[in-house]
């Protein structure tokens, strides 16, 4: 039994690689042709893997949703929590992480700047459409998602811009910028932000941290699954990071170069 799962998750490596023939299929285990079709039909039967027209297997649809499940079910918080703090370390401003919970922004995570007189907003939750972190939320959901009254004109423009700002954070006299957080196939899953008392920071000087703030974003994206986004660094860092691997450590090194 245990050669036989062996065998089939092995099979399964190799369908990931792309679409193979039985022969192939038999020679990447190891086996005959009747083993590794065997294994391959009990894996089509699980919606594991799938017979192409050119005879050819692919992987299957459920394997792919459970992958997607999967990268769901990563904590946010805590794929983002040193991104956070690097972000953080690097302006000196407050950096919050936050998702939308119930139609409310809900912070679920916070690193204090240099000028934080109030308390913590971790676990606390604020209307959406008040808050540059959650008009990025908003902006996130499908279209048929928005809720009645969200500003849909200016969530468009959030849409097309990456990012929003407010400088009245929850009627008080705090400036923040926002950017999404996103998952697999490209959803928006959190919001991160940059935020700072108006009297210490003036909102033109907070806007100038949009290209740190979504490099940080990318960052979190690619660490919890998503897809790069060239434009965030290309257009707005000016880096030009190689390939998929590298573009966390590029996008920190023009942090710090700037």
């Amino acid at each position: 039994m245990a050669q036989s799962v062996d065998r089939a998750l092995t099979l399964l490596g190799s369908l990931g690689d792309g679409p193979v023939t039985l022969d192939q299929a038999a020679t990447s285990i190891g086996v005959h042709k009747s083993t590794a079709l065997r294994l391959l039909r009990t894996l089509e039967a699980q919606g594991f893997a799938q017979r192409q027209p050119d005879l050819r297997y692919r992987l299957g649809g459920r394997l792919l949703s459970l992958a997607h499940r999967a990268l769901e079910e990563i904590d946010v918080r805590q794929v983002a929590a040193p991104y956070l703090a690097d972000l953080n370390a690097r302006c000196g401003y407050t950096v919050q992480l936050a998702v939308l919970h119930d139609g409310e922004v809900l912070y679920v995570d916070e690193v204090a700047g240099h000028w934080a007189a109030r308390p913590s907003r971790i676990g606390r939750r604020a209307p959406a459409t008040g808050t540059a972190i959650g008009r990025v939320l908003l902006a996130g959901l499908p279209e048929d998602g928005t809720r009645e009254g969200a500003l849909p004109a200016e969530l468009a423009a959030v849409r097309r811009r990456g990012w929003a700002a407010e400088s009245a954070e929850h009627r008080e006299p705090v400036t923040c910028v926002a950017a999404p957080v996103a998952g697999s196939g490209g959803r928006t899953v959190a919001a991160c932000a940059v935020s700072a008392p108006v009297s210490q920071v003036r909102p033109a000087e907070l806007t100038r941290m949009v290209p740190e703030l979504l490099c940080t974003a990318e960052a979190i994206s690619l660490a919890y699954g998503g897809s790069p986004t060239p434009r965030w660094c290309e257009n707005r860092c000016g880096a030009r990071p190689a390939g998929h691997a590298s573009r966390t450590s590029a996008r920190a090194s023009a942090g710090r170069t700037r």
